[in-house]
């Protein structure tokens, strides 16, 4: 039961096993029970299946890094081990992240890294309903970044009060709209750069005023739009003191706008001294619609008015042809109608 597996290194002093590089396809089934540290990395792993870290025998496994495998499921109660605390599975193409992984009950993990491991939206959704589940209350530190995620789902993290450290960097996020950070009392960093953020709204800026431990906030390398929708962004950007390098922010768009530090811009740079909300632009769009409209109906009753003679003209000549046609009816009606009439046609036509 001491004993080490054959494709491992470990030490006992240390409570560290090293499996890595080793072509391993599945977990080693003899792991020491004395194991606190435990890496498999660089491996062909493909399947987490159930039961993969027996709990009973490795009652003290509290780091668990899984990163650089070939993993493509997790599969539930996989990682259901009582005093597991840091789990890494970036580098990993995961398709299939069971919302119980961790088990029917709560887990004491407290840091996971999922760097590069979500570029499937189906394991982004599962991991969304993990969190959510309030199964991983005690997470302090998570980090998403490299995954490519343009949104998140929405109340994502809602269920972390214990989160200090979220990080979101380098992905092509557009926006924050949907994501909400209330509960977040705990919150001392947040990484948004290197994505495609192109304004922050009043509504999360609010989220980040109301948040008393946020005091590490990371927005470099964004392509920010500064038009008129920038305004409420670069106003908190000069009163506030939780972003860090501020200074080096610095427009994307437009291109007479290209370059400028956001903290250096100032109303009559974005000329919003008149301010245009989509219901004024609709108002003004119908009222156009109506003129032209109106012209169209004018013109049309100029013409008729000065081809008043023709139409006249020609509205005789379809009266005319109407009532000639009415009266031929009117004859054969009155043919067939009548017994005589109608035996002295046929006389007439033999």
């Amino acid at each position: 039961p001491g004993g080490c597996p054959a494709l491992c290194e470990c030490s006992e002093p240390a409570k560290t096993v090293k499996c890595v590089n080793r072509n391993l396809t599945a977990v080693p089934p003899d792991l020491p029970p004395y194991v606190r540290s435990l890496f498999i990395t660089g491996n062909p792993l493909s399947d987490l299946p159930a039961g993969a870290f027996p709990a009973q025998r490795l009652p003290d496994l509290a780091s668990l890094n899984l990163s650089g495998n070939h993993l493509r499921t997790v599969e539930a109660g996989a990682l259901a081990l009582p005093a597991l605390r840091q789990l890494d599975l970036s580098g990993n193409a995961l398709v299939s992240f069971s919302p119980q992984a961790f088990g029917d009950g709560g887990s004491p993990l407290e840091e996971l890294a999922l760097r590069g491991a979500l570029r499937d939206h189906g394991v982004l959704l599962s991991l969304a309903a993990l969190l959510q589940s309030g199964a991983l209350r005690n997470l302090s530190r998570l980090e998403l970044a490299d995954n490519g995620l343009l949104l998140l789902p929405a109340g994502m993290f809602t269920a972390l009060p214990a989160l200090r450290q979220l990080d979101l960097s380098n992905n092509s996020l557009v926006g924050l709209r949907n994501v909400s950070f209330q509960g977040l009392g705990q919150l001392q960093s947040l990484n948004l750069s290197d994505n495609s953020l192109g304004v922050l709204w009043n509504s999360t800026l609010a989220q980040f005023r109301s948040l008393p431990a946020l005091r590490h906030i990371v927005l470099g390398h964004n392509t920010w739009v500064c038009d008129c929708a920038i305004e409420d962004l670069v106003a908190w950007l000069k009163e506030s003191d939780q972003v860090e390098g501020k200074e080096a922010l610095t427009c994307a768009s437009p291109d007479k706008m290209l370059g400028k530090a956001l903290l250096k811009i100032n109303g009559s740079d974005l000329n919003c001294s008149v301010p245009t909300d989509l219901p004024s632009q609709l108002q003004t769009s119908y009222v156009f619609l109506g003129i032209v409209l109106a012209l169209i109906g004018a013109i049309f009753l100029l013409v008729l008015y000065l081809n008043r003679k023709g139409i006249k003209k020609w509205m005789h000549n379809i009266r005319d042809a109407c009532r000639d046609h009415m009266e031929g009816y009117h004859y054969r009606y009155e043919i067939n109608a009548d017994p005589r009439l109608t035996n002295l046609s046929s006389n007439s036509d033999v």
